[in-house]
């Protein structure tokens, strides 16, 4: 009995695989790495060599593959996205903005994604070390393909989708007339022609979605020799940890497997 029990801790310890997404999105996930660390938990992270924020720590082994671009490149594509967020305009001059900030986000991620699909050193470690989840931000779906590709429980750790991909893919009510969409500065109270204004906001995120999401889509069906289409990536999702927190963001539906961790954001001042 006295074994058995002394076991119990083994057991209890997991070997979790991350596929993490640069910038703010990491700053959060790695505080829940250290904790995760700190209870007994193997983490591997898989990340490419030229980042702005992953950085290699005590708390988990990180496993790096060569991109096509340089430090540079990425720090002046990243300020520029950002850039565009603090300034004012019509929706016309915000959604062009918009645009063209995710076209050029989405072929840094394609790429990386492709150049790690192809290391072929690095999957086959990946397969062959047994991990028990994976643990992703889908904003960039690398990390949903390869969850695909070695059959594991997938764990999304995220702020949110551009286009309601998210509410998609898990079923989720999202109502015009009290979620307000993206770049209408509407509130959770609106009148009724707010309302219809909200539901046509709908319309330009077909074309996003579009140029954003496909990229992956052809990737993850080469790599996988299968169709596959964005939602089935986004799909398999076991779990959504949603950073999100109420005091400071308008009322949604939630689905059962979608878990609010908003605090998690306060980690740092």
């Amino acid at each position: 009995v006295v074994l058995l029990l002394s076991l119990l801790g083994l057991a209890a310890a997991g070997k979790l695989l991350v596929v993490p997404v640069d910038g703010s999105h990491w700053l959060s996930m790695r505080e829940v790495l250290d904790i995760l660390a700190q209870r007994g938990h193997k983490v591997v992270v898989v990340a490419p060599e030229v980042t702005m924020r992953i950085k290699p720590s005590e708390n988990f082994v990180m496993k790096m593959y060569s991109v096509p671009y340089t430090q540079e490149d990425l720090k002046k594509e990243f300020q520029a996205f950002f850039h565009f967020s603090f300034e004012q305009g019509s929706f016309l001059e915000r959604f062009v903005k918009a645009y063209q900030g995710i076209k050029r986000i989405t072929n840094f991620g394609v790429s990386s994604c492709g150049y790690l699909l192809q290391n072929k050193e690095l999957i086959r470690y990946l397969e062959e070390s047994k991990f028990d989840a994976l643990l992703t931000d889908p904003v960039l779906l690398c990390g949903a393909i390869l969850a695909k590709h070695l059959s594991l429980p997938a764990v999304y750790f995220l702020r949110g989708i551009p286009c309601g991909l998210d509410f998609e893919a898990t079923q989720c009510p999202r109502p015009p007339s009290y979620v307000p969409r993206g770049f209408t500065q509407l509130t959770d109270r609106m009148s009724f022609l707010q309302r219809v204004k909200n539901l046509l906001h709908d319309i330009p995120d077909i074309f996003l979605c579009d140029f954003a999401f496909e990229p992956y889509s052809k990737l993850a069906s080469e790599f996988l020799q299968q169709d596959v289409t964005v939602q089935d990536l986004l799909r398999q999702a076991s779990v959504w940890l949603l950073r999100l927190e109420f005091v400071l963001e308008y009322p949604r539906p939630l689905m059962p497997n979608i878990i609010p961790i908003g605090g998690v954001n306060c980690a740092h001042k």
